[in-house]
């Protein structure tokens, strides 16, 4: 205990030094977040601290170190996560390389899959994206189509994908294609490979909010060598469905509050409504139905704290991802349609600098797409419903 407790004295100094005034505030849109890759458009502060962060290997502080990681026990990195809370330190970083491709290439790729990914990925060096979904292949995600033909050492690939996060904005994918047509899950591997290819095209995909990061991808005898696929030919299901698990665990984290100080959502309240004599909302109805979602969202921020000791400890179950998925969802909507309560008609504002462009009606109306991408809320609750709680099927 006084060895942690020394790293949390020691951690906290160094991120009061090294964590610059821009990156203590919250977030309030897509452009205070850093997502890294070949060509980042970093906001003020943004370099400074992911190079800060990354140059300690606390981008991904439970990686080992020869993977650019910072080789910290889970106590530490609990430890870590902490204090950047209490000083309202932003993520340095926020990746699909990090949260679903890495634990997938530590699991399942060879060492020099990973000595060539994973140190980039904890730099900030590339930008990922996913590509798993297909225009008949959404929740049946088995039924993928894109084909990869095998060629020597190097695959073909051919197919169209969808709803593939910006996929605009990549620098690579990992991506589920169909290497054999005699077993449906069986026949599926999992590849990456560069967005810069030849064959390659995406086109954005518009949202009723008026932006997206949605795309549809396309690949045009797109050429992949074969030392770009993770695990055997034909046993992509397998990573697929680990990496599945990562990603909804990612997803969940929308549930929390947003990273920086303050609370965006009280703070908005108190703009609309302002305060009585006796220094609380001035509206009652308003200020009980913030009240709830506050308990409903720190006692999901336990579970969730839980559900990660758990799970690095290897004592979680397979199908809390799901749990932690749909109730993550389904907070990170309430969150936005009370924002949207609170500011009344002026909320709806689309366009004006006043609204900033509309961003709270924007991102409320973004927020209908949680309970669909990573998983409907369906699959999710008959997840929970089947291996959780055994009921008949």
């Amino acid at each position: 205990m006084t060895d942690l407790a020394d790293f949390r004295s020691e951690t906290r100094a160094w991120l009061e030094a090294h964590c610059p005034p821009e990156m203590r505030t919250p977030v309030r849109s897509d452009k205070d977040i850093c997502w890294g890759g070949r060509n980042p458009d970093f906001q003020p502060g943004q370099r400074e601290w992911l190079e800060a962060m990354a140059s300690r290997g606390w981008t991904v502080p439970d990686w080992p170190t020869e993977y650019g990681g910072g080789g910290l026990s889970p106590a530490e990195t609990k430890a870590l996560r902490e204090e950047m809370a209490a000083l309202h330190c932003r993520n340095p970083l926020n990746s699909f390389g990090i949260s679903m491709l890495g634990p997938a290439l530590l699991k399942y790729g060879t060492e020099a899959q990973k000595l060539d990914h994973l140190p980039k990925i904890a730099r900030g060096e590339i930008r990922w994206c996913q590509g798993y979904s297909e225009p008949n292949a959404g929740s049946d995600l088995a039924s993928l189509a894109a084909s990869a033909e095998d060629a020597g050492d190097h695959y073909v690939v051919n197919g169209q994908k969808v709803w593939t996060s910006y996929a605009d904005k990549a620098d690579w994918i990992f991506c589920l294609v169909r290497t054999s047509k005699q077993s449906k899950q069986g026949g599926i591997s999992f590849v990456l490979f560069d967005m810069a290819s030849d064959g390659v095209s995406t086109k954005p995909i518009l949202l009723i909010s008026g932006y997206s990061p949605f795309c549809e991808t396309f690949m045009d005898n797109v050429r992949v060598p074969k030392a770009n696929r993770i695990h055997d030919e034909n046993k992509g299901w397998d990573v697929a469905k680990y990496l599945l698990g990562h990603e909804r665990e990612m997803i969940s984290g929308m549930g929390l509050a947003s990273a920086g100080g303050g609370n965006p959502l009280i703070e908005g309240a108190i703009a609309a409504v302002g305060l009585d004599d006796r220094g609380r909302l001035a509206d009652p109805l308003l200020r009980a139905s913030i009240a709830l979602f506050e308990v409903r969202a720190r006692a999901f921020g336990a579970m969730s704290e839980r559900f990660v000791d758990e799970l690095k400890a290897g004592r979680a179950h397979p199908a809390q991802p799901s749990m932690m998925k749909y109730y993550g969802t389904e907070l990170n909507k309430a969150r936005h349609e009370l924002q949207m309560a609170a500011g009344g008609s002026d909320a709806l504002e689309w366009e004006s600098d006043a609204s900033n462009g509309g961003a709270a009606a924007r991102a409320w109306l973004r927020t209908k797409a949680n309970s669909i991408e990573g998983g409907t809320s369906e699959i999710q609750l008959n997840i929970v419903a089947k291996r959780i709680l055994d009921l008949p099927t």
